[in-house]
């Protein structure tokens, strides 16, 4: 029988990612869960989705299923029968779908985590009974880790921590709940990636978000050149396609059930934030973009500045000015996440970690291609 997909967050960065590689590389079925408001919206969603990973609709018709739903409510909000039949035909859970905003009150990230878990992990109960369920995939974050002085171990964690806000906080606490499931028997993997950037080969992602963010805010465009003393602290990235492909070798594989892979630069990798402010500088002097002059800070005193100048920030900027806060705690401290169990697995199987260089380079080209250049690099 061929395996079946049940896949959330498909219209997201690393779930785009996913569909990609099951489409392209395999002969699955998938069934996709998407959020939207009326069936109008669904059918555009997955046809910008299709479009951005070029693939002709009538080429997989037969193979992928689109079905409207919210990963956060109880049965998704399907019908008894609809949600019945799906359990009776899903042989493989990947759920990717996830709120990426860190400063959401506490109750709403929990509602985007933990309670989604709680619905993916009772409709996988069904698909067990059911004797057809396989694997089941759930994305975390190495966030989950919280504020540590030590790098963040692959394996479960039990001990208290405090965390930066309250996406890790949600996370964490989302963990838990896996973890019983796997002391229970259920055939779970756990996935932790660092930050998600685009295509290792090509630069393609499907949104532009955080990261791209810290472009912007790393060449001082967004707060008149006023920014942190960064004191050698790095950032920890990782390509949306190598992450897909580790997790879809997880769903093949039983020897994944129950362990934790951090899908993730490693101490080896982590690029200086020094060293991305000089090649972003340098991209954007390649398109005769003038940057201002750095005007190294204390953070405490950034933040003020942000404040003070927040009002005069044009509005499409704004967004992208709330996230300052965030990174600036994030440099407060140097955040390393272990990787060599997860690449002991995952290399002889040919998903290793890319050249760090090269991608950088696809990134920023992307990026900029579609941000300052009517000429595609």
């Amino acid at each position: 029988m061929t395996n079946t997909y049940f896949i959330t967050g498909a219209t997201g960065v690393l779930g785009s990612a996913i569909v990609y590689e099951l489409l392209m590389k395999t002969h699955y079925r998938l069934i996709l869960l998407i959020r939207a408001k009326n069936d109008v919206l669904l059918k555009k969603r997955f046809e910008q989705l299709l479009k951005f990973l070029e693939i002709d609709v009538a080429i997989i018709m037969n193979r992928v299923e689109v079905i409207r739903g919210d990963v956060e409510l109880q049965n998704f909000g399907f019908s008894t029968e609809d949600y019945t039949r799906l359990s009776a035909s899903v042989s493989h859970i990947i759920h990717s779908a996830a709120s990426v905003h860190m400063n959401l009150p506490l109750d709403v990230a929990r509602c985007a985590a933990v309670e989604s878990t709680k619905n993916i992990l009772q409709f996988a109960q069904l698909c067990q009974k059911n004797t057809i369920l396989q694997k089941i995939e759930m994305v975390s974050t190495v966030g989950v880790g919280g504020r540590r002085q030590s790098p963040l171990p692959e394996r479960w964690l039990n001990e208290s921590r405090i965390f930066h806000n309250t996406y890790e906080q949600a996370k964490a606490e989302a963990e838990v709940i896996m973890e019983q499931y796997v002391h229970a028997g259920f055939p779970l993997t756990v996935h932790r990636p660092s930050m998600i950037i685009g295509n290792s080969q090509t630069g393609h992602v499907l949104h532009f978000q955080i990261f791209y963010y810290l472009i912007e805010f790393i060449s001082g465009r967004r707060t008149l050149g006023f920014l942190p003393n960064f004191h050698n602290h790095h950032v920890d990235l990782v390509p949306s396609d190598y992450v897909a492909r580790a997790i879809i070798w997880s769903s093949l594989n039983s020897d994944s059930k129950g362990k934790v892979f951090h899908l993730c630069a490693g101490p080896e990798n982590v690029f200086l934030l020094e060293d991305i402010r000089i090649r972003v500088l340098r991209k954007f002097h390649a398109y005769n973009i003038p940057t201002p002059k750095g005007i190294f800070l204390p953070t405490i005193l950034l933040r003020f500045i942000a404040y003070l100048i927040a009002p005069f920030i044009p509005k499409h900027q704004k967004r992208a000015l709330s996230t300052l806060p965030i990174f600036l705690d994030y440099l407060s401290e140097k955040q390393v996440f272990n990787n060599k169990e997860t690449r002991t697995l995952l290399e002889p199987h040919n998903i290793p970690l890319p050249n760090y260089d090269i991608l950088f380079e696809k990134v920023l080209d992307y990026y900029f291609y579609l941000t300052y250049s009517e000429k595609e690099p």
